[in-house]
């Protein structure tokens, strides 16, 4: 699974938590969530942005994730993001990457 770099959001003067109004995502051993279209977790008391670092396509995908398809949508960047097994996952080029 593809690890995220060390990027910190700045400016970021929201508590993210349990009823914060952002969707939270379970992603690792941590929390990221959806805020302003991108995905961000904390941090050492800060925010870093959570994001994928190289492309790693995740084999041995036989679903297909769509409107109605059972698997929570996040909005990332200019595509959408589904919650599987505990991970995201993102279409591209006919296979799903890990997000």
């Amino acid at each position: 699974m593809s690890m995220s770099t060390h990027a910190t959001h700045t400016g970021h003067d929201h508590t993210h938590g349990e009823g914060c109004g952002h969707v939270a995502v379970p992603h690792n051993d941590h929390t990221d969530y959806v805020h302003d279209g991108h995905l961000h977790r904390a941090h050492d008391g800060h925010y870093d942005e959570c994001e994928p670092t190289a492309h790693t396509a995740h084999d041995n995908h036989d679903h297909i994730h769509g409107e109605g398809c059972g698997h929570a949508a996040v909005p990332h960047g200019d595509h959408v993001d589904y919650i599987h097994d505990g991970h995201r996952h993102a279409q591209h080029d006919g296979h799903y990457d890990e997000h």
